[in-house]
């Protein structure tokens, strides 16, 4: 295809979330057609899953630059300094975004798929001179083919939570289990709360999710909380306390550091889901690789994170990591097992491109499986995308990124590791229960 021509196709970013709503704000400012897919009925569909939860970033640290200057002239007001939750967030930023971005942005339109027009991915001609074609799906049934110089995947891993089984795949009995949930309830809600108050609630997860479930659950009245870990030591599961530099999230894990201390939370580590078995009276029996059982339970939270969705992809030639399934070049920044220690190393474009030309994965999506992703990241990954595809490719590999350090630092995979060293001091030969035998606190 003509250059001129290709230049004229749109941008397509799947994803009409904080990253891909920030894509579209960059793509725009460099004079390039941004067209944002999004499956859901209104921008942040996603964010508004969990609009009960609070952030641990505030305000300034929320909004993209770019979506600040497009907001300008709209008369958007920045909200004020503070933590917003899930809906204020959607409602506050990210709706008003969408409304300024126009008919740039369409709703109900879900990707199904994307491939270089007219070849799959045996063929090799034609990749760099031959457009993307999208294929759509639309809430009504209808289906459409969008044809595009480039794409910025920035759809997230909401939708694809990672079960329980601690293998990676679901454990037996997990599928379609009625008391297995995969995402942090919301507790003010009255039908909600009644589902767990009173009950035995079993948290299986070491981030930030699992945290505020914890703090949440131990608010309820007469519901006992079982904590499993997959490592072998609680280690630095509560985060970095006073040392985080973003205070919010050091406040989250010094609350749940509490919780654990004052005896509302048992925690069992060297715990692997196997199999989820139900009782006679309709509770269930959770039971470790190594047949260890954690019961009676009421209800379980497999809050243990989130994986990418890469079916649609299928087409493409991606350059991913095969333990992390993030691209290549930026798996070895954010390994889980290497560091945990926020401090991601600046990347945009050129550790985010792939084989296939023009094809970008951006936000939560190009983490892979890696948790800790904080928005300043995404928007500075849009950011340096968008410049490389508008031709400044000098301020394309000009990234800036300092993030916030969490105050520790020590990859999860060196607590699994003990785990199997039967010579180790912290190395149970079964699940082992805790109790933190430091002095209380006070209460969260």
């Amino acid at each position: 295809m003509n250059g001129a021509v290709m230049d004229e196709l749109p941008v397509v970013v799947v994803g009409a979330g904080p990253v891909g709503l920030a894509a579209a704000a960059h793509l725009a400012e460099r004079g390039l057609r941004p067209l944002v897919l999004e499956a859901g009925a209104q921008a942040g569909a996603a964010v508004r899953r969990w609009h009960h939860v609070r952030l641990f970033s505030a305000w300034t640290e929320l909004v993209d630059p770019a979506a600040a200057r497009l907001l300008a002239p709209t008369g958007w007001q920045r909200p004020a300094d503070g933590y917003p939750t899930g809906a204020q967030w959607a409602q506050e930023y990210l709706e008003p975004l969408a409304d300024a971005l126009g008919d740039r942005v369409r709703f109900g339109a879900r990707v199904v798929g994307v491939a270089r027009r007219g070849r799959d991915r045996l063929v090799d001609s034609g990749r760099d001179t031959e457009p993307l074609t999208v294929h759509v799906r639309h809430d009504d049934g209808t289906e459409e083919r969008v044809t595009a110089r480039a794409l910025v995947d920035a759809s997230g891993t909401w939708g694809g939570p990672n079960p329980l089984g601690g293998d990676g795949l679901p454990a037996v009995g997990e599928r379609g289990q009625a008391r297995v949930s995969y995402r942090v309830p919301d507790l003010q809600d009255p039908q909600v709360a009644a589902r767990y108050a009173g009950g035995r609630v079993a948290v299986a997860g070491s981030g930030h999710s699992a945290l505020t479930a914890l703090v949440a659950l131990t608010a309820l009245p007469d519901t006992e909380v079982v904590w499993l870990l997959r490592r072998g030591v609680v280690g630095n599961a509560f985060g970095g306390g006073d040392a985080d530099q973003l205070p919010a999230r050091g406040a989250l894990g010094l609350r749940a550091e509490q919780a654990v201390r004052a005896g509302r939370v048992q925690v069992v580590t060297g715990f692997r889901t196997a199999a989820v078995e139900s009782a006679v009276d309709g509770r269930l029996a959770l039971v470790s690789s190594a047949g260890h059982r954690v019961e009676p339970v009421d209800e379980v939270l497999a809050l243990t994170g989130f994986r990418p969705d890469l079916a649609w992809l299928s087409e493409l030639r991606l350059d991913l990591d095969p333990v992390l399934q993030a691209p290549t070049a930026l798996a070895p920044l954010i390994d889980p097992n290497a560091h945990s220690c926020g401090s991601v190393p600046p990347h945009g474009a050129t550790e985010l491109a792939h084989p296939e030309p023009g094809v970008f994965l951006a936000g939560m999506k190009s983490y892979g499986r890696a948790p800790t992703f904080l928005a300043l990241t995404g928007y500075e990954q849009v950011r340096s995308i968008a410049a490389e595809l508008a031709g400044d490719h000098e301020s394309a590999s000009r990234v800036e990124l300092v993030l916030p350090e969490t105050g520790v630092c020590g990859g999860a995979g060196v607590f699994d590791a003990q785990d199997d060293d039967t010579t180790g001091c912290c190395a149970p030969t079964g699940p082992q229960v805790l109790s933190l035998s430091a002095p209380a606190p006070q209460g969260p």
